[in-house]
């Protein structure tokens, strides 16, 4: 029998990493297809083996325009309190729910339960009432229901954490509603330091 030899953990997270950016390309393309020409998909952006998965309900205007998830001022206020946080911009995937306008929430589970699968986040954040019902929704394996206790570890599966914050989209214009948002999610920042080096 031939010599056991170890595999470099670097050589196993690139294999990882390669497989886990095929898969979201396959979804991608999946999600253009599924959505036609009727509507423009919006499809989520963040590095593809995330720690942190950052979830909205649907896509603002400027996502729709850009085909791309957290573009414009959610993403801008995002990065700015990740910066403030100091939470690696890296270690962060984002998507919304509902993928193109016009998607029915059943229709939209298969393809945010694949991007859960493909990602395998720590921690998901689920931001807003929206947000929330829909990942409770999910028939996602060994899931428990998640609270709408803002700014609180829960439990979502025994691998996974989950962190409730008000809806971003609905948190940037007045004072009270920056604040509570701010309040909730700020509890990011302490689960990050907390999280152990690879």
């Amino acid at each position: 029998m031939p010599p056991v030899t170890a595999v470099p953990a670097d050589e196993i997270h690139a294999k990882y990493l390669k497989k886990a950016i095929s898969e979201i390309n396959e979804l991608g393309d999946e999600i253009v297809r599924a959505a036609g020409g009727a509507a423009i998909p919006v499809l989520g952006s963040g590095h593809p083996l995330a720690d942190i998965f950052l979830l909205k309900h649907r896509p603002q205007a400027s996502e729709a325009q850009e085909g791309v998830a957290f573009f414009g001022r959610a993403g801008q206020a995002v990065l700015k309190s990740l910066q403030r946080l100091r939470v690696d911009p890296l270690a962060i995937y984002g998507t919304n729910c509902l993928k193109y306008a016009g998607k029915r929430e059943n229709d939209a589970h298969p393809f945010f339960v694949r991007e859960l699968h493909i990602v395998q986040p720590k921690l998901v954040v689920s931001l807003g009432e929206d947000a929330l019902t829909f990942l409770n929704d999910l028939e996602f394996p060994l899931a428990q229901p998640v609270e709408a206790t803002l700014g609180e570890l829960q439990r979502f599966t025994p691998t996974v954490e989950a962190l409730v914050a008000p809806d971003i989209d609905t948190s940037l214009d007045e004072q009270p509603a920056k604040t509570a948002f701010w309040n909730a999610f700020k509890m990011l920042g302490s689960w990050w330091a907390e999280l152990p080096p690879y």
